[in-house]
């Protein structure tokens, strides 16, 4: 992908390129409202508009024949999402109507921006920080309302907020550090390095870097298996989560041959869930491969929810950290005392097989599913990581009485670190590769 070029107008479809009532068209470069005044049957009006104005009117071709009626939301420079000159047309969301206005752009001299180029002239400008662009696309994505909030906190500057917490905390660190080294031969009072603070900021580093398994589970989802023998009540248990008739229910045998699969949210959690095939031994050719596919399935899956028909209790499995045995129709039959039991029929126990699909997900995490503050970016991931490492690497060369300017060393590599995180010193191919996966428009 070539650099993006910031000194001249941009356009892009803001909405799906789909058939709608509604699609939104923006605009963002010096000089857009007097060059799109000349297409415009208002010109006067659109040139003169103020910041945060609406203007009603009509996008025309050179020969003043109307195209669409539109309304354009102005913004002046130093206001908008770019805080660039900028606008943003409504217009009705035919097909037809989408291209010939993004032609109509294009012949005017405008360039198409690429993906996340709004965002990357809104980090610029310094209306956003890199933490908080990333979370824009975080939000743009987000699979759920778990971690919508999450990234929607992210973007009014929860973690731009903390990590510039984090810098100050060190900067004192340093500071204390630069002083002995300036003026070592000098009278002052005995250096003590302030070992407790670098501790405590070590731990607070590991605690945010911790986060992030949390925030890839909310991100990215996890994968879940219902599987069991033939008439356990898979399929009939996938209908209930779903709240809708996606598979066929039947008293016979081998009914589901191949597995099915849907999206759902478990406590907030981005879930895939697939009804499978019947676990038995079968001379049908067909049913075997879907219990092949069954298999290969279970082997992928972040959990097994494994049905257990109560009423003729079966083959068991053991349990583990993978596999979650619930024993179906508790309406009919009384399961094994203290096993997890539910009624796919009545939905009797359902919630508190939800809420165990929940625990075992997030089982095994340092910190707690209910943060206020999570990261999803494995390059913050990353990042906090190697801050955390070389502060790790400072207290080591303190605690063996190794000289400071070494350890300043170790300082201004994690200040560092922490400066990439908000964009401060990111080098330009990392940024355009982070931006480069937006979607077009944002």
């Amino acid at each position: 992908m070539r650099e993006y070029v910031t000194d001249d107008i941009i356009y892009a479809l803001a909405t799906p390129w789909a058939q709608s009532a509604l699609a939104v068209i923006r605009v963002s470069g010096e000089g857009c409202k007097a060059l799109l005044a000349t297409r415009f049957s208002r010109p006067k009006s659109l040139k003169e508009a103020g910041n945060a104005t609406l203007v009603h009117g009509y996008l025309q071709d050179e020969a003043g024949k109307k195209i669409d009626e539109v309304v354009a939301a102005v913004y002046t420079e130093g206001h908008g999402y770019t805080l660039e000159e900028a606008l943003e047309f409504s217009c009705h969301g035919s097909l037809a109507v989408i291209k010939e206005i993004l032609s109509l752009f294009s012949q005017l001299g405008m360039r198409s921006a690429e993906g996340g180029e709004f965002t990357f002239r809104a980090f610029l400008h310094g209306r956003l920080d890199l933490t908080q662009a990333e979370a824009v696309q975080e939000l743009v994505v987000s699979q759920s309302e778990r971690s919508r909030a999450l990234a929607l906190g992210r973007l009014e500057g929860s973690l731009k907020e903390r990590i510039s917490s984090l810098k100050q905390q060190l900067m004192q660190i340093m500071a204390a550090v630069e002083v002995q080294l300036d003026y070592a031969e000098d009278e002052l009072d005995e250096f003590v390095f302030p070992r407790t603070q670098l501790v405590d900021l070590i731990a607070q580093l590991h605690h945010l870097s911790e986060t992030y398994q949390v925030g890839k589970l909310y991100k990215s989802g996890a994968r879940i298996v219902l599987a069991g023998s033939t008439n356990a009540g898979k399929s009939s248990l996938f209908n209930l989560l779903l709240k809708q008739e996606r598979s066929i229910v039947s008293p016979i045998n081998g009914t589901t041959r191949d597995y099915i699969e849907a999206d759902l949210s478990i406590e907030g959690i981005p879930i895939r869930l697939y009804d499978t095939a019947g676990l038995r031994e079968s001379s049908d050719s067909v049913e075997r491969e879907g219990i092949k596919r069954t298999e290969r399935l279970i082997g992928q899956a972040d959990l097994v929810v494994f049905l257990v028909d109560s009423t003729l209790m079966g083959h068991v499995p053991e349990e583990d950290e993978r596999t979650l045995v619930v024993y179906n129709k508790s309406d009919l039959a009384k399961p094994p005392k203290g096993k997890l039991a539910i009624s796919a029929q009545s939905g009797e126990g359902v919630d508190r097989l939800l809420h165990e699909i929940s625990t075992r997900l997030t089982s095994g995490f340092s910190v707690s599913a209910d943060e206020l503050l999570i990261i999803e970016s494995e390059r913050q991931y990353q990042l906090l990581n190697a801050s955390e490492e070389a502060l790790g690497r400072a207290l080591a060369l303190v605690d063996e009485d190794i000289p400071l300017d070494i350890t300043a060393v170790e300082l201004g590599e994690a200040l560092d670190n922490l400066g990439q995180l908000t964009g401060e010193v990111t080098p330009s191919d990392i940024l355009e590769t982070i931006f480069s996966g937006f979607c077009v428009g944002k």
